[in-house]
């Protein structure tokens, strides 16, 4: 167990020195960011006023600054996993209207939309449940009707906006802009018993003739180029995490004589972190030069997201290993994140995305 000083997790975080690069530098707005996520404290609301602020700062994918978006969502998520969750998901539907040349208040006032909306993006789909999306033929101003129940839809009953996809009449899935507070959107009250991420609640949404306005036409979230370097967007997330349990065990072993198991945990860390830093920094670089659209982002993705996660485990089994009970059980923060990281790298889907990877490999030229 630690024998660092007692300091305040805030005050602490503010000298987080973080840097996709091998060397490690802070600059006074990635130390304000640090200390802003760490005030959040797994608190929901304040996660969301947070995530409101970042909107205009965050480089959009593929824009040149795909690394520096990717460090400031790793930033928030080494200080606060909650402001990370929150953040990440935010931001990615500022992408995706970016990526459609939708200005939320210029072209979402019927929503009630505009710059300081904030917003979620609500895609999954589940057994039995889906949404249907019918055009309203009275208005003429591009409006549609959602009406169906959405799955996992989080903080939705704490957010403005969401981005949802709904299957239309041609059998195609489509993307639109809801508010959240329209009368034809309700909240269904389920089962949220997580000791992750405990208040970003994912729930199900019932929607009844809610009013819509498409985002792209048929299929475009699925098939866009964005779609894949959002997924890669959250492992930068997950590595984050897995740094601030990292840090935690460096000031662990450096406040007393480690023994040799101790060093090895430390060692086996450190290339975990690079292993996923470096295939962070690939994907970004082949993002903003153009070279991972259509499948060669499908699999870039898959790659990143695996690579990242598999780090992210062997992270947290490591620190379990060399810290043992005493920090779970008598450190709110660091009991807080590990628990926080087990929830959210439950996004990857394990054996699965790996399959998936394998198939995506196999439609294309011989990989290696």
């Amino acid at each position: 167990m630690s024998t660092e000083p007692r300091r305040s997790s805030a005050r602490r975080h503010t000298e987080v020195s973080f840097s996709f690069g091998a060397a490690a530098g802070d600059s006074p707005a990635d130390s304000e960011l640090a200390f802003r996520a760490a005030r959040v404290g797994g608190d929901a609301d304040a996660a969301i006023a947070l995530a409101s602020l970042l909107g205009g700062r965050a480089p959009l994918p593929g824009t040149g600054g795909t690394a520096g978006r990717w460090e400031l969502l790793a930033t928030l998520a080494a200080a606060d996993l909650t402001a990370a969750r929150v953040a990440e998901a935010h931001l990615d539907a500022l992408a995706i209207l970016g990526e459609a040349d939708i200005d939320p208040a210029r072209d979402l006032a019927v929503l009630g939309a505009g710059h300081d909306s904030t917003w979620g993006v609500f895609a999954a789909e589940g057994p039995g449940v889906r949404v249907q999306a019918d055009q309203i033929q009275l208005h003429g101003d591009g409006r549609w009707n959602l009406s169906g129940v959405k799955p996992w839809c989080s903080l939705a009953g704490r957010l403005s906006h969401a981005l949802i996809t709904a299957q239309t009449t041609a059998g195609h899935r489509r993307l639109f802009a809801v508010a959240l507070q329209d009368d034809g959107v309700a909240a269904v009250q389920g089962e949220w018993i997580s000791r992750g991420l405990p208040e970003v609640v994912s729930s199900a949404i019932e929607l009844t003739g809610a009013t819509a306005v498409p985002i792209g036409g048929d299929d475009w979230y699925l098939h866009r180029d964005g779609f894949a370097w959002g997924g890669a967007g959250v492992a930068a997330c997950w590595y984050g995490g897995a740094f601030g349990l990292a840090r935690s065990l460096y000031a662990a072993l450096a406040a007393r004589e480690p023994d040799q198991i101790g060093l090895m945990h430390l060692g086996a860390v450190d290339l975990a972190l690079s292993s996923a830093r470096a295939v962070l920094l690939a994907a970004a670089a082949e993002i903003d030069a153009g070279r991972s659209n259509g499948s060669a982002g499908v699999v870039m993705a898959g790659r990143v997201r695996g690579v990242v996660a598999a780090a992210a485990e062997e992270v947290l089994r490591r620190v379990g290993h060399a810290l043992g009970p005493a920090p779970l059980v008598q450190n709110e923060e660091h009991a807080r994140r590990v628990a926080d990281l087990q929830v959210y790298l439950r996004q990857h889907h394990a054996e699965r995305d790996e399959a998936a990877l394998g198939r995506d490999l196999l439609r294309g030229e011989q990989p290696w």
